[in-house]
């Protein structure tokens, strides 16, 4: 438990699998209101931010104004520091269950499995190509935490063996809607850009809108979102359309850790 400021608490975790585990309890407990006196909940890779900390032994008039950051209410920030404390002793106190991937109904969405990386993917995971696909739908998986990009998530649920490094060269450019795998991370590109992750498919048309400031929430895929894809078949014409991609450049292993940042 670190602070991170007056009105903050940064939990750090030892591995995603707990991370994902106490950032779901922390959900579920603001849902019943047992979680009073924190406006935000950050997740990342291996830690959760919990910020806008108030004294709810004091009402709502202990939330974080802009005129207490900047007045130096020296009063007001010790009893914040005093509440983010007490919040971290509360949270050292907590039973957290193992994270159950089946708690919410999943986004369902469909891809077409005609990346230009699958044959390296399949070989990797020990597979024929044709096999690839259903391997990946048959996940259940779960948004970790977004980057990268908004509306970017970091899907986990592939187990181990199914794992796989970036690639040894990224691509300059990866389109939107590209199903990509890195690490223990699924993603989908929600925009055009560099990129060094497998590319394994593509979203099928018509495609939902991973990023929409107009929506509320912007994010298709936030931070606890239950996701899974599904088949679909390209039409005839528009394979027809794509052009001849090169051939995958060969592999090098890349350290866990490189895996788990960037794109």
């Amino acid at each position: 438990m670190l602070p991170a400021g007056p009105y903050a608490l940064l939990v750090e975790l030892t591995d995603g699998e707990r991370t994902e585990a106490f950032h779901a309890e922390l959900l579920r407990r603001r849902e019943r209101g047992a979680l009073p006196g924190v406006r935000e909940i950050v997740p990342g890779a291996r830690t959760v931010l919990l910020d806008g900390i108030e004294d709810s032994t004091r009402g709502t008039g202990c939330v974080p104004t802009a005129r207490d950051r900047l007045s130096g209410d020296r009063s007001a920030a010790r009893d914040r520091a005093a509440a983010r404390d007490r919040l971290a002793r509360d949270l050292l106190s907590w039973s957290v269950p193992p994270l159950r991937r089946e708690e919410r109904d999943a986004v369902e969405i469909p891809v077409v499995y005609d990346g230009p990386d699958l044959p390296e993917v399949a070989a990797l995971w020990g597979v024929g190509v044709d096999e690839v696909p259903g391997l990946h739908s048959r996940t259940a998986f779960r948004v970790a935490f977004c980057g990268f990009a908004p509306g970017f998530g970091y899907l986990t649920g592939l187990p181990e063996r199914l794992h796989v490094p970036r690639r040894a060269t990224p691509r300059t450019r990866v389109p939107a809607g590209a199903l990509a795998l890195a690490g223990p991370y699924t993603g989908v590109y929600p925009r055009p850009s560099p990129g060094g992750w497998q590319l394994i498919g593509r979203l099928a048309d018509p495609a939902p809108a991973l990023w929409d400031p107009a929506r509320e929430p912007a994010a298709l895929l936030g931070p606890g979102t239950r996701v899974r894809f599904v088949p679909a078949h390209a039409p005839v014409a528009a394979q027809a359309a794509v052009p001849a991609q090169a051939a995958p450049q060969p592999m090098a292993a890349v350290p866990k850790s490189r895996t788990e940042k960037g794109r």
